[in-house]
């Protein structure tokens, strides 16, 4: 699927949403992709879950991990694709961890995956979590790369979309400045 495309899908479910945002990362923004609302659709997921999958097919992974909440659904789906299993972290006083009896081996090849990626902490702290358990990590994917740049991980990157919207520090954001009331749909 081309970006386009993949915008077009925001926008025909409601998923890409115009306002006043606070991210997950504490910086603010016009726009916000609300995944859950695009995700909500069984054959939406499994397309782009598919298409993500393919660009990992041949590093041969053993499992799919991504941050809960956000990325419990991509992790999910792009590991049916990929017929491995699928684990998510959660956040345990400020930390992410594997809970639930999820475990990693050191022989696991592990493929980390988002749906939006906006500064790359929540990714990395599920990389934090997968080195502590001595896996290797294969590679990176997400849907929405909303950085506006190429970030490092060390590893492969793939998104489906690569946008970019800006983002403002809380002390320098123009929709504050305007009076335009905040809203935090994300998860941290």
């Amino acid at each position: 699927m081309r970006e386009h495309e993949i915008l077009k899908l925001f926008k025909d479910t409601g998923a890409l949403l115009s306002g006043h945002f606070r991210l997950s990362s504490s910086l603010h923004s016009g726009n916000y992709f609300q995944c859950a609302l695009l995700l909500q659709y069984p054959d939406i997921a499994e397309k782009l879950c598919r298409e993500l999958a393919g660009y990992f097919k041949n590093d041969k992974p053993t499992c799919v991990i991504a941050p809960a909440l956000g990325g419990v659904i991509v992790s999910y789906e792009t590991a049916r694709n990929l017929r491995v299993k699928s684990l998510f972290t959660e956040r345990v006083e400020g930390k992410m961890v594997l809970r639930r009896g999820f475990d990693l081996k050191k022989e696991d090849r592990v493929l980390v995956v988002e749906d939006v990626i906006t500064t790359g902490l929540s990714t990395n702290e599920v990389l934090e979590a997968v080195k502590s358990k001595g896996a290797k990590i294969i590679g990176v994917g997400c849907v929405v790369n909303r950085s506006g740049k190429t970030l490092d991980f060390g590893v492969k990157l793939k998104s489906l979309a690569r946008l970019d919207f800006p983002t403002y520090k809380p002390e320098d954001c123009l929709l504050c400045k305007n009076g335009i009331e905040i809203t935090k749909p994300g998860s941290r």
